[in-house]
């Protein structure tokens, strides 16, 4: 295993999901290669996970989210851009959410660094879609993730 980062870390994600399309952060890495990822982040110090949500997707997609059920909870191990190469022990929470009804995909204030754009992605093309954790893909795809476990182990 990659040099393991010292501490846990936890993260929150928002789950937005409206007419069968999920909504995503269209990133590209270092190496040039395009992934997505659901909105959200680091919780900081003396923060909620709601307070956090709140923040990154501000930052993120621009807009104020409504705030649902903690769908699950994961560990991840989180490949860190560095040297050496190292990773990083999150906990992952995963809440439902909602964007106003009027909600265009935009880049907020702050996005990520490696941030390129939001869009709407359709449920049906997850398969194939490069999103990061990729084992979130299967759990996704049928837009009817509070069904299965809230605790979902280690995912990659």
């Amino acid at each position: 295993m990659k040099h393991l980062v010292p501490g846990v870390r936890n993260a929150v994600r928002g789950v937005i999901v409206r007419d069968d399309q999920l909504l995503v952060l269209h990133n590209r890495g270092d190496d040039g290669a395009e992934r997505f990822a659901l909105p959200g982040g680091a919780q900081d110090l003396g923060e909620t996970l709601t307070q956090t949500l709140q923040r990154e997707c501000l930052e993120e997609i621009g807009t104020a989210v409504t705030i649902g059920p903690l769908l699950h909870v994961a560990d991840y191990f989180k490949p860190r851009q560095s040297e050496p190469s190292a990773v990083r022990h999150h906990v992952e929470f995963l809440f439902a959410c909602d964007v106003p009804a009027d909600y265009q995909p935009m880049m907020g204030h702050h996005p990520d660094k490696r941030q390129i754009g939001v869009v709407w992605t359709s449920l049906r093309d997850l398969a194939t879609l490069p999103l990061s954790p990729a084992s979130l893909r299967e759990l996704l795809a049928d837009g009817e993730s509070d069904t299965a476990p809230l605790y979902l182990g280690v995912i990659e």
